[in-house]
């Protein structure tokens, strides 16, 4: 069994030095580990591919480059596609970020999971034993808003966390979803592609599990890619077009709308008083 590491990086020339060194030490615990890793640029403007080529020794690595930024959901299309390409049936496909803010360590657990016989595990920011740093405290509490929301609204058996993107993912069952569905299994743009995947898989008939995750955002160097009203409202209507079935649409101006409201209330909470 090979495990396939997907990666998609933008500007994480500081934070994939440690990356590569948890991978290379789970490595050095895991004698028996098949470890590969798809580093896909988006684009970048740092030195992120010359510090994927120099940092990568003693490690099992592809680099893919988009030469123009694509966005997260092209580029996490593009690594997830080229994993199962190459993957075997019985091999494992991972994702996770580049930032350092997902540790490499928890692969063993998730790997685990799948081997017992879910086809998708999540690393989640709701079981039990989750520990969270350096995420600020309104948006955990968007989050865990919007998980209630996902929950209600679009339930689906083992999941609580629809939008982290460190999650394991069993080969074959990729394989059938792509053979069934094409790339519409990952047709969605920005942040909210994590969503869209995952509603996708679950009409497939997908086994969810997921695992405490610890996530340290105090780790990662630079500010957080995610614009946070556009990705809620592009994610909101990833959930109302699944949960009633429409065709794969774009409509952009409902999103632009529910982004600059998002926007206004968001400035409205951080206006100093006067």
């Amino acid at each position: 069994m090979r495990v396939w590491m997907v990666l998609p990086a933008y500007n994480e020339a500081d934070n994939l030095p440690p990356v590569f060194d948890g991978c290379r030490h789970l490595m050095a615990e895991t004698y028996n580990l098949d470890l590969k890793l798809i580093v896909v640029d988006d684009g970048s403007t740092d030195e992120t591919v010359e510090v994927t080529r120099t940092h990568g020794d003693g490690l099992s690595v592809e680099i893919l480059e988009n030469g123009t930024n694509r966005g997260l959901a092209a580029t996490f299309m593009r690594g997830m596609v080229a994993a199962a390409r190459q993957a075997g049936p019985h091999d494992v496909i991972m994702c996770m970020d580049a930032d350092n803010s997902h540790l490499p360590g928890q692969l063993q657990r998730m790997i685990r999971n799948i081997q017992e016989g879910r086809d998708v595990v999540i690393a989640s920011r709701y079981q039990p034993g989750a520990t969270i740093r350096g995420v600020p405290l309104s948006r955990r509490v968007l989050s865990r808003g919007m998980s209630l929301l996902f929950r209600a609204v679009y339930p689906i058996a083992g999941v609580r966390d629809y939008s982290c993107g460190f999650r394991a993912y069993r080969a074959a069952f990729l394989q059938e979803a792509l053979a069934s569905q094409g790339n519409r299994v990952f047709a969605t743009e920005g942040f909210a592609c994590m969503v869209g995947i995952l509603l996708r898989l679950a009409k497939q008939g997908a086994v969810f599990g997921e695992v405490p995750i610890i996530l340290r955002y105090d780790q990662k160097v630079g500010e957080t890619k995610m614009k946070v009203g556009s990705t809620i409202a592009r994610t909101l209507l990833v959930l109302l077009r699944e949960r009633l079935d429409w065709a794969d649409r774009k409509p952009r101006r409902w999103a632009t709308a529910l982004s600059r409201a998002f926007a206004a209330l968001r400035s409205r909470s951080v206006r100093p008083a006067s």
